[in-house]
C-alpha cells in the first residue's frame, strides 16, 4: 500500500497492542477495506474485534443502532450517522474504539449527495463520537481507498 495505509494500519495495531485498546469497524463505502487493512498486518487479532459491513441503509440501522428517522430524513451520507455507526459498532462489538465509513465512491450521486462526499466517524472512550467530511477526487477505487487512509488516520488523531 503505497500510500501510506499499510504503515498506518501497522501503528494501530502495534499501538493498540502496547497500549491495551481494541478497535471495531463498521464500513458502508468501503465495503470491507478498512477491515481487511487491519487484519493484514501480523497480530491484529490483539487489537480488531471485527467489523460490520454495512452497505444497505436498513443495515445502518437494524444492526448498528442508526436513528432509522435521520436515514429516512438525510440518507446514509451524513455526519450524524457516521458518528452513529462509530459508536453502535463500539457498542455491538465491545470495542474501546469505532471507526465509521459512509460515503459516495462513484460514479454517480447518491440521493443528491455528490461523487466523493464521505464522513469518517470516531466513537473512543470519555468523548462523544465525531465525523470528519471528507471531498475526495478521483475514481470509485481511488475514492474508497482514500477513504480507508483517512479512517485510520482519524484513529490517530483522536486516540
Amino acid at each position: 500500500m503505497a500510500d501510506g495505509t499499510g504503515d498506518l494500519a501497522r501503528r494501530l495495531v502495534l499501538d493498540g497492542t502496547a497500549e491495551g485498546f481494541t478497535v471495531a469497524v463498521a464500513e458502508s463505502l468501503t465495503g470491507g477495506l478498512l477491515a481487511a487493512a487491519i487484519t493484514s498486518v501480523p497480530g491484529a487479532s490483539a487489537v480488531f474485534r471485527g467489523s460490520v459491513t454495512a452497505y444497505a441503509t436498513e443495515i445502518k440501522a437494524s444492526v448498528l443502532g442508526v436513528d432509522a428517522a435521520l436515514l429516512a430524513r438525510e440518507g446514509a451520507v451524513d455526519a450524524e450517522v457516521a458518528r452513529q455507526m462509530a459508536a453502535g459498532v463500539r457498542r455491538l462489538l465491545g470495542a474501546d474504539v469505532g471507526l465509521a465509513t459512509t460515503g459516495v465512491a462513484g460514479p454517480t450521486e447518491q440521493d443528491g449527495k455528490p461523487v466523493g462526499l464521505v464522513y469518517i466517524g470516531y466513537a473512543g472512550p470519555g468523548s462523544e463520537p465525531i465525523a470528519e467530511e471528507l471531498r475526495l477526487t478521483g475514481d470509485r477505487e481511488a475514492i474508497r481507498a482514500q477513504a480507508v487512509r483517512q479512517a485510520l488516520a482519524l484513529a490517530f488523531k483522536n486516540g
